[in-house]
């Protein structure tokens, strides 16, 4: 095992109604004025936004709103939270909604208090210092956004999207009420299931020290993560399942699963994001098309964890088996598992290559993942 350094400052307030005291919450931290960011309406149809603004009135914290925060949450949406954030004097970020209004609200947080532009984070210009308090009421789990410092913004622009981390963003509160997530579509939901294992399998396959009990916390994740899906797929009004799925989709990515690896990485992430940025396609989507074809490109570098994801998770003989069966689970659920699926013509695939080994080379991780060997990849899906 690696030496390491794990601290997770984000409190979680897991249960039904938790939203009802977001105000209370935020009050508790000597805050009285807050940007409430939110996505395209839905909030405002289910209810959760009155529940939430009368929560806030309750406890006397004012409030600015920013709405129209999209799926692969856009710079330009960002730029116009941090104007008026910094224009209204906000104390405190509060995001409302999925992943990407979560990664959003800490983008603003991070550039209320930056004199220059929020985007030199992201491409490694400028080192975050500080940033205004996040808080957090989820209708999604995938990203783990909720209870991790990380943000992935798309430069609309540019057609970049990249990435920060830092705990000076990990949300101060996290409401998390799994009846909240009871109206997200099955394909948001199988969507949100790739994610998650992503989020495992990554440094699990990649890592040059991983040890065993390490392998075990992933293996659980996704043999949960698979269990549970298929149940809110028959009957997504089943509170436990969807409880347990947002339960352990924070173990993903709260810095527990990485804890004592070393050398891990997330090269599938890297090339989906290229798929996300150039063709808008969901998150999730993308990396159930680029994982299997990942896997069958890595699987030699460390055949003996594939096959032992194999046996565990499928209870198959071969790595290739496993691969197989993952993939045929993907499509099972509603995912697509190729570029044609997702309509994304094979003719397209160097400049999908050109666009994340760019990537490659802001995140560090170009002296493996070249632009040919990026292609080689995507060829296989």
């Amino acid at each position: 095992m690696n030496d390491f350094t794990y601290y997770n400052p984000t409190k979680i307030e897991f249960g039904r109604g938790k939203e009802n005291n977001i105000g209370r919450y935020i009050k508790e931290s000597g805050i009285t004025k807050v940007l409430l960011a939110y996505g395209t309406g839905s909030i405002k149809k289910s209810g959760l936004y009155e529940r939430v603004v009368a929560s806030l009135h309750e406890h006397g914290v004012a409030f600015v709103e920013l709405d129209g925060i999209v799926s692969n949450p856009l710079l330009s949406r960002v730029y116009d939270g941090v104007k008026l954030a910094k224009e209204e004097g906000v104390q405190a970020i509060l995001g409302v909604g999925g992943g990407s209004v979560i990664d959003s609200a800490k983008a603003i947080a991070a550039g209320a208090l930056y004199g220059g532009d929020v985007w030199d984070f992201y491409i490694n210009k400028a080192q975050l210092q500080e940033a205004l308090p996040v808080f957090a009421v989820m209708t999604l789990s995938a990203a783990a956004s909720e209870m991790n410092g990380n943000s992935v913004i798309t430069n609309d622009k540019t057609l970049q999207k990249y990435s920060i981390g830092s705990v000076l963003v990990n949300p101060r509160v996290s409401v998390i009420n799994p009846e909240l997530m009871a109206t997200v579509s099955n394909e948001y939901l199988a969507y949100s299931a790739v994610d998650i294992i992503a989020h495992t399998i990554e440094v699990y396959f990649t890592a040059s020290v991983h040890p065993e009990f390490n392998s075990r916390i992933v293996e659980s994740i996704i043999k949960t993560v698979m269990q549970t899906t298929e149940r809110l797929l028959k009957n997504p009004e089943d509170y436990d399942a969807r409880a347990e799925f947002a339960w352990v989709s924070l173990q993903a990515l709260n810095g527990l699963t990485p804890a004592g690896t070393a050398g891990g990485s997330f090269p599938n992430h890297l090339i989906e994001h290229s798929l996300s940025a150039l063709y808008n396609v969901a998150h999730g989507a993308g990396l159930a098309i680029v994982i299997p074809a990942w896997m069958q490109w890595h699987k030699e570098q460390n055949i003996k964890q594939y096959e032992y994801f194999a046996r565990e998770i499928f209870g198959a003989k071969s790595a290739d088996e496993g691969i197989k069966l993952l993939a045929e689970w993907f499509k099972k659920i509603g995912a697509p598992t190729s570029l044609a699926d997702a309509k994304i013509p094979k003719e397209d695939v160097e400049k999908i290559a050109q666009n994340a080994s760019e990537t490659a080379k802001v995140w560090g991780m170009d002296g493996v993942y070249t632009k040919e060997v990026i292609t080689e990849i995507l060829l296989k899906a």
